[in-house]
């Protein structure tokens, strides 16, 4: 199940949710006033670590011998 980040047409609240897939909030209310208009918005996403994505498929990142992510200081 993938998490849906919402905003609240009446009271502006963004607030994420658990949800099905495809969900458009037609059946969630706002935590923050209990308005039953949330409207579905595109999230953002960071990716704080690169060097993490090389470990988990077992090859080592730039610049370094070791194979485990958490050793790189990049």
């Amino acid at each position: 199940m993938p998490i849906y980040e919402f905003r609240c047409q009446k009271c502006d609240h963004r607030f994420q949710k658990l949800c099905s897939i495809g969900e458009t909030g037609k059946n969630i209310t706002c935590p923050a006033c209990q308005s039953a208009d949330p409207k579905r918005v595109m999230s953002g996403f960071t990716l704080n670590n690169p060097g993490a994505l090389a470990g988990s498929r077992g090859d080592s990142c730039k610049g370094c011998t070791s194979s485990n992510c958490s050793a790189c200081k990049h």
